[in-house]
């Protein structure tokens, strides 16, 4: 199972280093936006959610990434649900082995409440679909999100949005920064479990909520509309959790299962500011889509990431990190370049 993954892995970063020149991420190859913020923890947490880097108030510097899923950088008019990797800096406790050493945690959020597979085997099976057409026939790609996005929205119009026609290409493409992301699958959350999410908390963001970009002629229409929101005045997101309650209703191994959240609704731990700030540019992404790595497994064990999808991860991102690393000379890291200390280098996530 492990190396069938490692080796569609190989095959996505492989087709677009040949056929690009330069090789991507596995999956959530292409960035809209690149962001420097603030996270802050509040005080007087109850005691159930003040665990692991919940348990006191403080600040916190963070690196974000929004991109979009697929493995290869394609034109924006291929609609698919969104990624929002976060990279919390200088975390204090115990971390994880595949730190390395270094104190940061990062959480992967994508668009829907639950991945896309229910196991490791339907992962694969995805993936093996990805693969197939990496890097080709983008324009029929194209034309067929524009199918499947008007049948998403009639279907929309009766509350019967279709998560797989998201996944082929029919998702409605609304601005990222009003959107709601979603771990979707679930990790240690101190003495308990949970899922976490992101929502939009200040009025900038708010009102984006449902807003929609016009994708078709623009190969990277999302990621100047988010630019252009915030250079003008940033916004602010809540960090949510969500606790395991019932094992039937909040299932750990089965990732296509929604957990109930009428016997357990989220509640805010955090607040994840973004000032006013250029939000893409050459520059930022030589240095962290090239260089930076986010993986689940990079943490706190307080927030040791659970399930079988975790544990795929947790071999398939660093593999593909180092492949994309040794094909474009770029050594791999956990922070941003101005920040990394020669002996904390490593491979990492996808």
């Amino acid at each position: 199972m492990q190396k069938a993954l490692l080796r569609v892995f190989a095959r996505i970063v492989r087709a677009t280093h040949r056929d690009l020149g330069h090789a991507s991420r596995g999956v959530h190859a292409k960035s809209h936006a690149l962001l420097e913020g603030t996270l802050t923890i509040p005080a007087n947490l109850p005691p159930e959610l003040a665990q692991g880097l919940f348990a006191q108030s403080a600040r916190y510097r963070v690196t974000a990434r929004l991109s979009a899923i697929p493995g290869d950088p394609l034109r924006d008019a291929v609609s698919g649900p969104r990624g929002f990797a976060l990279k919390i800096h200088d975390v204090p406790g115990t971390l994880l082995p595949d730190n390395q050493g270094v104190a940061v945690q990062d959480f992967l959020f994508a668009n829907g409440t639950v991945f896309g597979a229910p196991d490791a085997e339907g992962f694969l099976k995805n993936l093996r679909v990805l693969a197939l057409t990496t890097d080709r026939a983008e324009g029929a790609k194209a034309a067929l999100s524009r199918v499947l996005r008007a049948i998403q929205k009639t279907l929309a119009r009766f509350g019967r949005e279709s998560a797989a026609l998201d996944a082929l290409g029919g998702f409605i493409p609304t601005h990222p920064l009003g959107d709601r992301f979603h771990s979707q699958v679930p990790l240690r959350y101190g003495d308990h479990v949970a899922k976490l999410d992101l929502v939009p908390e200040s009025e900038s963001f708010k009102r984006l909520t449902g807003t929609l970009i016009a994708i078709d002629q623009e190969p990277t229409a999302i990621r100047r509309a988010v630019a252009l929101d915030m250079a003008r005045e940033g916004g602010r997101m809540s960090l949510r959790a969500q606790l395991c309650r019932d094992l039937h209703d909040h299932p750990i191994e089965t990732a296509a299962t929604e957990w109930n959240e009428a016997t357990s609704p989220f509640h805010v731990v955090a607040s994840l500011e973004f000032p006013p700030q250029t939000s893409w540019s050459e520059a930022k992404s030589r240095q962290i889509d090239d260089r930076l790595s986010f993986s689940p497994w990079h943490g706190l064990a307080a927030h040791r990431p659970l399930g079988n999808i975790m544990r795929a991860r947790r071999v398939a991102y660093p593999f593909s990190a180092g492949l994309r690393s040794k094909l474009n000379g770029c050594p791999m890291r956990f922070l941003p370049l101005s920040e990394e200390k020669p002996e904390a280098e490593g491979a990492a996530s996808s």
